[in-house]
């Protein structure tokens, strides 16, 4: 009896691992690829000059991204888009990531709501690490 409950706990672990490791990389692949295409289609479409133009314009919109110029890059829990977009899809979740996009798209959703979903969803220094990366790929 005591080899069966020995062998079956192996298995759980065994299993539990492999799926942590499918779901670790498959969120990295998940992030990769989806970044890959959104930066490809912003720098090929000449959109990227229209975001920069469209932060410009808002002076909120501005500000908040500028708070970036000031943080300790040291503390934040990540500092790459693909990073980023990992613990995006973790905590918001895809199909919540879609609904956004969508709305946005449909010009149905404001970006105060945008906003608050992300600051319900992030910690203060997950927001602050998208900040950064934002300023980065605006400004740098």
């Amino acid at each position: 009896m005591s080899r069966g409950i020995k062998l079956s706990a192996a298995v759980i672990v065994i299993l539990g691992v492999i799926g942590y490791g499918v779901y670790y990389f498959g969120t990295n692949i998940a992030s990769e690829k989806l970044m890959d295409a959104v930066s490809t289609e912003l720098e090929e479409s000449g959109q990227i000059q229209e975001v920069k133009q469209y932060v410009e314009n808002d002076p909120e919109l501005k500000q908040f991204i500028e708070e970036a110029e000031t943080a300790d890059q040291e503390q934040l829990p990540f500092s790459t888009k693909e990073e980023a977009t990992r613990v995006i899809i973790q905590k918001v979740g895809m199909s919540e990531i879609k609904d956004i996009a969508t709305r946005a798209q449909e010009g149905t959703i404001s970006k105060e709501e945008i906003l608050q979903t992300l600051q319900a969803k992030l910690t203060e220094e997950e927001i602050m690490a998208l900040k950064v990366i934002a300023y980065k790929e605006l400004y740098q």
